[in-house]
């Protein structure tokens, strides 16, 4: 079977989409249209019958914005205070657009802390078993307000690729504002070749990562979104990284359509999620 074939029967599916794809870039706003677009695409997935997370960003630039602060907050105190504005802003604008097609959206605020404990971890599983068997669609972020610098996942292709090993998914689609992997910067080199399909992660692959970010809204780079693939494969999913610019890429790819970066699930029995939390360099 044709690897992009078989995206058509995977079930349980997290979607992780960073800042800088849901804000106009001129102004830091949320980009309404694009929102409305996301809950759209993945709406019409819960009524295929999919189960559908998402990992969202978001929260500190809508808080940021409306605080009226011109630049990205550098402290950790201060994105905190904006997280603390922005994410109830940013539910609200998820809760409003998923009503609209008559989805339930839920808040699943997670720190790394949650992960470490035992029980926590269990908890945190059990909820998400249970709302995915009601139907309801869990947007998860990192719980910015109370995260410490020592217990922060760093970015939320981390923190997807995480919960994609959480909850057993089968695929993890991280929505950016680039197509996929290249073998170099494509903005920087212009001989850089798009990488289609990755079977296996490796030590020269890692090194591919620059942890640049073209956007001055996320914090993820290629560095954070190779870490990611490389957890969510040996948990068990398959991953692809495309360009969210046009969100209609989401049905394209359930579809089958050669669409972004795709990285092979690597399934390993030695895998055990709580090791990649312990050692922050991964």
């Amino acid at each position: 079977m044709n690897v992009r074939e078989r995206l058509k029967d995977k079930k349980r599916i997290v979607v992780k989409i960073g800042s800088s794809s849901l804000t106009h870039p001129a102004t830091g706003n949320l980009n309404l249209i694009k929102l409305e677009k996301l809950v759209r695409e993945l709406s019409d997935l819960r009524n295929q019958g999919k189960e559908v997370v998402l990992v969202s960003s978001g929260a500190i630039a809508v808080g940021r914005k409306a605080a009226g602060l011109a630049s990205k907050p550098k402290t950790i105190a201060l994105k905190q205070a904006c997280a603390a504005i922005g994410q109830g802003r940013l539910m609200m604008a998820y809760q409003k657009l998923f009503s609209e097609y008559n989805q339930i959206a839920a808040q699943i605020l997670l720190t790394k802390g949650t992960m470490l404990d035992n029980l926590s971890r269990k908890n945190a599983q059990n909820t998400f078993e249970e709302l995915l068997k009601m139907g309801a669609i869990p947007i998860v972020n990192e719980n910015d307000t109370i995260s410490t610098y020592e217990m922060e996942f760093g970015d939320n292709d981390t923190l997807s690729a995480i919960v994609a090993g959480l909850i057993d998914a089968d695929l993890l689609i991280l929505l950016s504002d680039i197509d996929g992997l290249f073998t170099d910067d494509p903005n920087k080199n212009k001989d850089a070749k798009f990488i289609e399909v990755v079977d296996k992660i490796d030590s020269d692959l890692l090194d591919m990562g620059k942890g640049s970010s073209g956007s001055n809204v996320g914090t993820g780079g290629m560095a954070t979104k190779l870490t990611a693939a490389r957890i969510a494969t040996l948990a068990g999913a398959d991953m692809i990284i495309a360009n969210g610019e046009d969100l209609n890429v989401i049905h394209r790819i359930m579809e089958g359509e050669n669409c972004g970066t795709i990285f092979l699930s690597d399934k390993s029995e030695d895998f055990y999620l709580v090791d990649y939390l312990v050692d922050t360099t991964y």
